[in-house]
């Protein structure tokens, strides 16, 4: 692995440890993550993850982008992959229902699979946190299997209720709160995904460890659920 240092900003620069998206990325991105932490201490503003990349947002008063970008390289010089993420496990309930998820019959044919094999194939895998990013606490997750890939739809919905979950390619992730998006969804939590009393805001963090488990509609309304269907909210 060889890290090259761009320039995103006068006080922005972005490291780029990897090429394409690959699970296996995590453990060494999660390194650097701590190593840059570590190394810019109370002069790192923020450090902002993604698939292959790291955004170092530094104290330009402290630090010239000289001084950062040595700081970059001392820190990241024989860096390797920690033994284990580190991550947290979730467990996400999701009611998988073509009420608040419309894409199901359509990833279904798709797939040549009957909508309740895509729910147990979407449910059954785990997926990995790579990044946060498009809205508060919206974590984008994969990889999902090669059947149930499917590319955004063609008109994005001006509304996407909270706790709604979808594919865009081989990602997979659930909308913290309502708003526009083109995901293909396939049904909701109720799980409380952003959350302002909670450390960091977001209930799941990248190097966290995510499986959805299917559940009914009683269990949905119970967990506190609202299943107004997402074709009414346009």
């Amino acid at each position: 692995m060889n890290p090259r240092i761009e320039v995103v900003a006068i006080d922005c620069l972005m490291v780029r440890l990897f090429d394409a998206i690959d699970e296996a990325n995590m453990p060494w991105m999660l390194a650097a993550s701590l190593r840059l932490h570590e190394g810019f201490g109370a002069h790192l503003i923020d450090l902002v993850p993604s698939y292959t990349t790291l955004m170092v947002h530094y104290d330009l008063i402290a630090l010239d982008p000289q001084q950062a970008r040595e700081i970059i390289v001392n820190v990241l010089h024989d860096l390797s992959p920690g033994a284990a993420s580190g991550g947290r496990q979730h467990v996400l309930p999701v009611w998988y229902d073509l009420s608040v998820g419309p894409e199901l019959r359509l990833l279904s044919e798709r797939s040549g699979l009957p909508v309740g094999e895509v729910i147990k194939r979407h449910s059954q895998r785990e997926y990995q946190v790579f990044a946060l990013g498009f809205a508060p606490g919206f974590a984008f997750m994969g990889l999902v299997e090669d059947a149930l890939a499917a590319p955004r739809i063609k008109t994005p919905r001006k509304r996407v209720a909270a706790g709604s979950v979808g594919i865009a390619e081989r990602q997979t992730a659930a909308y913290p709160l309502e708003s526009p998006g083109g995901w293909n969804i396939l049904g909701r939590t109720p799980a409380m995904l952003f959350d302002r009393e909670i450390d960091g805001y977001s209930l799941m963090q990248p190097g966290d460890m995510v499986r959805f488990a299917a559940i009914d509609h009683d269990e949905f309304i119970r967990l506190g659920g609202d299943d107004t269907p997402l074709e009414a909210l346009l």
